[in-house]
C-alpha cells in the first residue's frame, strides 16, 4: 500500500490548487457583490423600488 507523506509534492500541489480555488471563488464573490451594489445605487437613483428590493435581497443571499 502506498503511503503519502504530509509534505509530499502531490499533497503540496493539492493544497495549492485548493487554495487557488478558494481565492478565485472569494474574488468572484466580491466582484458580484460590487456589481450588485452598483446596480442598487442605480435603482436608488432611478427610484426603482422593485429593482432595489430584488437586488438587495440577492446581495443578502450572497453575503
Amino acid at each position: 500500500m502506498e503511503k503519502r507523506l504530509l509534505n509530499s509534492p502531490e499533497q503540496s500541489e493539492e493544497n495549492v490548487s485548493l487554495l487557488a480555488e478558494q481565492v478565485l471563488n472569494q474574488a468572484l464573490k466580491e466582484y458580484r457583490k460590487d456589481k450588485l451594489r452598483e446596480k442598487i445605487d442605480e435603482a436608488l437613483t432611478s427610484r426603482n423600488k422593485e429593482e432595489f428590493i430584488r437586488l438587495t435581497d440577492e446581495l443578502k443571499k450572497i453575503s
